[in-house]
């Protein structure tokens, strides 16, 4: 990997370490998240983002919330502390399934524990909460390196990739989703060229992207979101690759806002356009993009650049997170599973319950 986003050191009273994104590529520093409330912190504001490393962190944050217990404590409250916990780090990126999946899966994985040993100790609880997260944190790190291994097809030679936010390692625990698959096509001596928008308002691929892309010696030129038209017609881009926060039942796929507009410039110029993305992503409890929630952010992520005011005061600000695009528009979405072609809810739902492919 180029980089390790998070990682947990130390045993059921160590600490999640954080790269914090909020900084780079100016600084490279690490938080010690020590506690639930520092890591909601940390998710809120962007310190660590990217569906894959939420869900990830989230699943150390319940390993962090459970510290407070004390040994005379028991499961009882132990399931209590860890369902409070499981929902108040929910509520911190109301968009992002990864991060209600893997709090999810912990939840079940301890209700499962305390039904079949109820006369362990809260120690036992904690510890078997710090190995349900250590699991999905290596599970992460594979799903990332068979998606960039079941997408790198996709990119040919000398080709032009144009990319939208961050979906790389950054993003995850491992390689990453979208930027797996140019890390994979790059590992098997294809050269092409990768366009990365910025991505307004955080600038998250501008920031984040380039430095990923710059540090495994890709060849990465950063635009501003309003020249990809102009790109594609000049028959630079010559296939679209993103990542996704949560896919309907249906294919339609949200992620970082901006991602739409891509979607029907690739449209209309010919172009594929494809999603990578783990198959926790997906949600099929939502029948389509209409369904799924999306985060609004503060507004000064729009009226501020750095400590700058660029809007007058008093002007109203509209400044969601995410964008869903519609299936139809979608090439192939790429899992860790395989690849879906021309996704719909039925070639998803056959995806995700083929018992002969491997799965997370």
């Amino acid at each position: 990997m180029i980089v390790q986003a998070l990682k947990w050191v130390g045993g059921i009273d160590g600490f999640l370490e954080l790269i914090d994104q909020r900084r780079l590529p100016a600084e490279f520093v690490k938080l010690q998240c020590r506690s639930i409330e520092q890591l909601f912190e940390s998710i809120k504001t962007l310190a660590v983002r990217g569906a894959p490393a939420i869900g990830v962190s989230a699943a150390y944050g319940l390993v962090l919330a459970m510290q407070k217990l004390k040994p005379a404590d028991g499961l009882e409250e132990g399931l209590k502390v860890l369902i409070e916990s499981a929902e108040y780090l929910a509520s911190s990126r109301p968009t992002d399934e990864n991060l209600s999946c893997e709090l999810e899966r912990i939840r079940k994985s301890e209700e499962e524990f305390v039904a079949g040993q109820p006369e362990a100790t809260v120690q036992e609880l904690r510890e078997v909460a710090l190995a349900e997260a250590n699991a999905i944190y290596r599970e992460d790190v594979d799903m990332c390196r068979r998606i960039g291994q079941n997408g790198e097809r996709f990119i040919k030679k000398d080709a032009g990739i144009l990319t939208h936010c961050n979906a790389g390692a950054l993003a995850t625990a491992g390689e990453g989703t979208a930027l797996s698959v140019m890390f994979e096509a790059h590992k098997n001596g294809k050269k092409f060229r990768v366009y990365a928008d910025e991505t307004r308002p955080l600038l998250q691929g501008a920031r984040l992207t380039a430095w990923e892309l710059k540090q495994a010696r890709i060849d990465v030129t950063v635009i501003c979101d309003n020249m990809a038209a102009y790109l594609m017609k000049q028959g630079r881009v010559d296939a679209v690759i993103t990542g996704a926060d949560r896919i309907a039942a249906n294919g339609d796929t949200a992620n970082k806002i901006g991602t739409y507009s891509l979607s029907i410039l690739a449209r209309e110029h010919g172009i594929p356009f494809y999603i990578a993305a783990p198959s926790s992503t997906f949600d099929l409890s939502i029948k389509s993009g209409a369904e799924i929630p999306i985060e609004q952010r503060p507004a000064d992520e729009v009226t501020f650049f750095g400590d700058r005011r660029t809007v007058p005061e008093g002007v109203d600000i509209y400044n969601p997170a995410f964008d869903v695009t519609e299936a139809q528009d979608i090439a192939a979405i790429i899992t860790e599973r395989g690849v879906i072609e021309k996704p719909n809810a039925e070639a998803i739902s056959g995806h995700l319950s083929d018992d002969s492919q491997d799965s997370r």
